[in-house]
């Protein structure tokens, strides 16, 4: 019963703060004189085929982004540092796919092995300032970030080729036969056929490797009871400090995958205009899915889902799109406060059923018998 209720209420949680997020942003839709009525059916419209590719497509992207996020999560770590670990090891992938050392999909491996190793290296070195001097992996990874923009930006001028009549600046083409094809997803509903990365069959396996490895694995065991409470994992054994590095270099692979769908499926080149700020939204869709593969990729595809239904909104209500960036922000808190609510239920729940359980049945004792007729012939 216990189980079930907790299934339940971990069911509730979510979607009490989709309720909330829709009654906050209607409030403020109010307060700002819009239409709440026209923005809403703008944006819970059935999406056509290609909005439902793109769908796919962003949500894929976000979902290698949250489980990035989440690998460090479960060890209690804060990897704030995904989007600048995803800039520095895509710009790796790309100028390695980009120099064709080896034939076809024999170069699209090594590009992605290259990339996934910058990305734990560069999470790494937050890993090893946690591990061996205390500093807060918070702030290391905010500093990261800006180093590894400026870091990606000073090599794209010295290694990039620029592209004629333009001022846009970009790495070598990755060969066509390198590239990861897409996969057709049906007629779209006018113009040309509705396509979504072939990366999503690499990040779908991603999540299966996350789950195994986090679940099922003694390694997933110490990280997430080293997470769970640090006393206890050194009392069995564990290697604190190298499990701190290790979780987060491990976070920082799986980081290394988050560009890749768009360069290896849409751009083909790390350029100037290479899609930024994925890193940032994975921390909400980590939140949000509590860590769990399934509950990740539902966020993703509802945040995708937002952001791709918010795009007519100007055009066709007139209303800024970015009141879809308010929703999203109302749900990861929402959905915060929703978690700690249940969870102080849950807490509460089960410590009366224990002291319930301990308490005697009767305080005062038994009874002391009645006398029998012998005892009393004897008084």
């Amino acid at each position: 019963m216990t189980r079930v209720l907790r299934a339940l209420l971990g069911l509730l949680a979510p979607l009490l703060a989709l309720v909330a997020a829709f009654v906050i942003t209607s409030l403020v839709l109010i307060s700002a004189g819009d239409p709440v009525g026209e923005v809403w059916s703008e944006i819970l419209q059935v999406p056509e085929t290609r909005n439902v590719a793109n769908i796919v497509n962003q949500a894929c992207v976000l979902y290698l982004s949250g489980l990035a996020v989440a690998v460090a999560f479960r060890m209690n770590l804060f990897n704030i540092g995904v989007d600048g670990q995803y800039r520095i090891a895509a710009f790796v992938g790309a100028v390695v796919a980009g120099e064709a050392w080896l034939p076809g999909y024999l170069n699209t491996a090594l590009a992605i092995v290259c990339a996934m190793a910058v990305g734990a290296l560069w999470a790494g070195i937050a890993g090893v300032l946690r591990a061996t001097r205390g500093v807060s992996e918070v702030i290391s990874t905010i500093m990261l970030n800006f180093i590894s923009t400026s870091v990606v930006a000073y090599l794209l001028r010295e290694a990039a080729v620029r592209e004629e009549g333009s001022n846009t600046i970009g790495t070598k083409e990755i060969p066509e036969g390198s590239r990861i094809g897409p996969i057709p997803l049906a007629a779209a509903d006018s113009g040309p056929t509705a396509e979504i990365y072939g990366f999503v069959v690499l990040a779908v396996l991603a999540g299966v490797a996350y789950w195994f490895v986090m679940s099922r694995t003694r390694f997933g065991f110490d990280l997430r009871a080293t997470g769970q409470s640090t006393t206890a994992a050194v009392a069995s054994g564990i290697n604190v400090r190298r499990m701190t590095i290790i979780t987060m270099m491990l976070s920082g692979a799986v980081a290394g995958l988050v560009g890749l769908p768009i360069l290896f499926g849409e751009a083909y080149s790390y350029g100037s205009t290479f899609q930024s700020g994925l890193g940032f939204a994975g921390i909400a869709i980590a939140l949000l899915g509590r860590n769990n593969p399934v509950g990740i990729a539902l966020a993703a595809l509802l945040f995708a889902f937002l952001e791709e239904q918010s795009n007519p909104l100007q055009i066709l209500v007139g209303v800024s799109p970015e009141i879809v960036a308010i929703t999203q922000g109302v749900i990861v808190l929402t959905v915060v406060i929703s978690y700690e609510v249940v969870r102080r239920f849950l807490t509460r729940r089960e410590q009366s059923r224990v002291a319930k359980a301990e308490r005697p049945a009767d305080p005062a004792g038994p009874a002391d018998p009645a006398p029998t007729q012998d005892q009393e012939a004897r008084a």
